[in-house]
Parts: C-alpha cells; sequence; structure tokens
C-alpha cells in the first residue's frame, strides 16, 4: 500500500467528522462524497491522506464542521472554530428567537438542512 503523504491531515479531517457527528465507518466515504459533489475515490483519498481537497473546498469542510480552518490545514490552533457573526442592533427579537437558535445549533447537521427546506417549502 502506498505511504500516505497527508496521513496528519486525514486524521484531522476524521477528527473533525467525528467532531461534528458525520457518518462514521464505511458510510463516511460516500457521505463525504455526496456532501462536497466529489467522486467516491476523491472522499476515500482524503479520508487516507492521499490527497488534499483544493483551498476552497477545505475552507468550506472546516466552515460546515465548524472547525478552525488553521487546525485543519496545519493541526496549528484550537479544533473548534470560532465563528462570530457582528450584528448591529439587538441580537434576537424575543426569547422564542432566541431559544430557537439554541436548539438549531444543537441539531446535527443533517436534521438542520432538512428543517431548513422544510421552512423554505413553508415560506
Amino acid at each position: 500500500m502506498a505511504q500516505a503523504p497527508h496521513r496528519d491531515f486525514a486524521r484531522r479531517l476524521n477528527q473533525a467528522l467525528d467532531y461534528s457527528g458525520f457518518a462514521q465507518g464505511r458510510a463516511r466515504t460516500g457521505s463525504l462524497a455526496r456532501e462536497y459533489d466529489v467522486s467516491r475515490e476523491t472522499a476515500r483519498k482524503w479520508l487516507r491522506g492521499l490527497s488534499l481537497p483544493e483551498l476552497e473546498r477545505m475552507l468550506q469542510l472546516a466552515l460546515d464542521l465548524q472547525v478552525s480552518f488553521e487546525w485543519l490545514a496545519t493541526g496549528r490552533g484550537p479544533l473548534p472554530g470560532k465563528l462570530q457573526v457582528r450584528e448591529n442592533g439587538p441580537a434576537y427579537q424575543d426569547q422564542d428567537e432566541l431559544r430557537l437558535m439554541g436548539l438549531i445549533r444543537r441539531m446535527p447537521r443533517k436534521k438542520r438542512r432538512a428543517l431548513i427546506q422544510l421552512l423554505e417549502e413553508e415560506g
């Protein structure tokens, strides 16, 4: 078997996928391929450290998986991404909106996407 030139990246990617609740085991390759619109072979190479995603795709992975881009790309810095939104005025209109955002943030990504789809259909 060929040496994995990017095995440290693969370890971090798998850790980030675990951290975000992504599919595990054999389903991971197919799920990753579908989610990022790449072939199963490309996803497999990322997961085994045989190749790296393009910069733009790696940035999207970090954002989606809520990890620091620097950590994912290089291993430096903390794993969790520190994403912040600057807002003018009150962050939430009322307690219901605040509660709803807390619940949404704790949802698995798959359920969040289903909720978004449901809300868009209702809108």
